[in-house]
């Protein structure tokens, strides 16, 4: 199927305002300060700080998406998609595949899902080409140098 029949995975760079997060976290927050943090609020913000651009905020969504996975086996379903949406954007692309992989294993239409995977193997053949450039890199300069100390040896 081309690219171009899928919608594209939009929460891949749609963040949240400033304003919008804070909202989330300080219902966060306020439940903990009560020792009572129900499922929702913490989803809602794992689900807020992994739309973040900043590093950390992924870091800390994932975290929590991990926690609820776990815990609530009635909503791994939902967390799949954004653990593997913070893993991408955190560039971890075998982990965003892993959990991409479960979601499209249990949902193989749906859209959102296939249009992540389209992005996460972008990503892999990325990485894979930038290592490539520098083992291809590392091995001209080894040549260089065993070329120059071979040149030394010899006068």
């Amino acid at each position: 199927m081309p690219s171009t029949d899928l919608p594209y995975a939009a929460d891949a760079e749609v963040s949240l305002t400033f304003d919008e997060l804070n909202v989330l976290r300080l219902q966060y927050q306020k439940e903990v300060s009560q020792s009572h943090i129900t499922i929702q609020t913490k989803f809602n913000y794992a689900w807020g700080l992994v739309k973040s651009p900043t590093r950390d905020h992924q870091v800390e969504g994932v975290r929590l998406l991990q926690e609820i996975y776990r815990a609530e086996p009635t909503r791994r379903r939902e967390c799949l998609y954004y653990l593997a949406l913070g893993h991408y954007k955190m560039g971890n692309y075998e982990e965003a595949r892993k959990f991409n992989d479960l979601l499209i294993e249990k949902e193989p239409t749906n859209m959102q899902a296939l249009s992540l995977n389209q992005l996460i193997e972008t990503g892999v053949k990325r990485e894979g080409f930038i290592g490539m450039a520098i083992a291809g890199g590392a091995a001209a300069l080894g040549g260089l140098l065993i070329a120059s100390l071979v040149r030394r040896a010899r006068k």
